[in-house]
């Protein structure tokens, strides 16, 4: 089976005006703060999560909240403080993983155009909700976007990077309006098969095509999973769980290619890690977290592949993040020695 779904900005004038149908103009964070609980995907662990203003240039901060008299274990979310990939994003540093499964609420702020946000976590994992970003996106319009007296900085991608691990293929790639996720999947069971899927991502875009696209898995891996000590919090409430010929939840599937939809929601958390919002295309191949990262990673070290610029705007900006404010102006160049 084959699902060709192609969700492109609906403005297409803004897109041509402008360079880049993303959010420009100014650095974003949130009104208040927001809490949510629940118990993690893998590790079955629960765990409370609240989202926090914080100031211009400082990024997305996860802070895992000691206790026991433990000092609380803090870093910025980027490409170099990736713990591990496999079956999720584990972000650490050298004291250890900080927390798992960090994707969905990277996707959120990304598809959400927060630019600033501090994530406080008291548990070892985020929770995983419903299993979708949905939940994290009800979660920040509750807390309100706001702007910021600063210019966004963008990651532009320069060049092609590609990534290729057999039949898995990833490639970041310029592109002048904004930034675009391409993915493609192919599984051997009926009810996937080969799908694909393509967004220019903004706000509007995210949550009406991504933001709702559940995890999935199938019965036939539970007990190798649960072996290995993954997939200790999944049930039916917060994972689209497959038989050999049909979907075991009651309420079916959100979208007929709910599956590759959520690998794109996947990569738009994995490539928030950049630092920084991309300006480029994003094209995979049967790909997952060890690809994205992978390809991340490539662009980082080639550093005559990307450079940063900066949103210049002389008027004042009002709406949300996903209005298009600016013009990309050259700010600081990737470094030379």
């Amino acid at each position: 089976m084959t699902q060709r779904v192609c969700l492109e900005s609906a403005s297409l004038a803004r897109r041509t005006k402008h360079g880049w149908g993303m959010r420009a103009g100014r650095q974003t964070t949130l009104r208040s703060s927001v809490t949510l609980s629940g118990i993690g995907v893998h590790s079955g662990v629960p765990a409370a999560l609240t989202l926090q203003p914080a100031d211009p240039d400082t990024g997305i901060v996860f802070v895992r909240i000691g206790g026991d008299g433990r000092a609380n274990q803090e870093l910025r979310a980027d490409v170099r403080s990736v713990y591990a990939t496999d079956f999720a994003t584990v972000l650490g540093d050298r004291a250890g993983p900080l927390c798992a499964t960090a994707e969905h609420i990277l996707a959120a702020l990304c598809g959400l155009g927060v630019d600033n946000a501090t994530i406080e976590i008291d548990g070892p994992e985020v929770p995983i909700l419903d299993g979708s970003a949905e939940p994290f996106v009800e979660a920040i319009d509750r807390a309100g976007v706001v702007y910021t007296a600063r210019p966004r900085r963008y990651l532009k991608v320069l060049k092609p990077v590609r990534v290729a691990n057999g039949r898995s293929v990833g490639e970041l790639r310029p592109y002048e309006f904004g930034f675009r996720v391409e993915t493609e999947i192919d599984f051997d069971h009926p009810l996937i098969g080969r799908q694909t899927f393509a967004i220019d991502l903004d706000a509007t875009t995210f949550r009406q095509g991504v933001a709702r696209a559940r995890t999935f898995g199938f019965m036939s891996d539970v007990a190798k999973l649960w072996s290995a000590g993954y997939a200790l919090g999944a049930n039916f409430d917060n994972t689209l769980v497959l038989a050999e010929d049909r979907v075991l939840n009651p309420d079916g599937l959100r979208f007929p290619d709910e599956f590759v939809r959520h690998k794109a929601l996947d990569a738009i958390g994995d490539l928030a890690l950049a630092g920084a919002p991309l300006l480029a295309a994003y094209h995979s191949v049967c790909g997952g977290h060890k690809l994205n990262h992978a390809v991340l990673s490539a662009l980082m070290a080639d550093r005559s592949a990307w450079t940063m610029v900066e949103a210049s705007d002389s008027r004042r900006v009002r709406g949300r993040a996903d209005l298009a404010t600016g013009y990309p102006a050259p700010a600081f160049g990737p470094a030379t020695s």
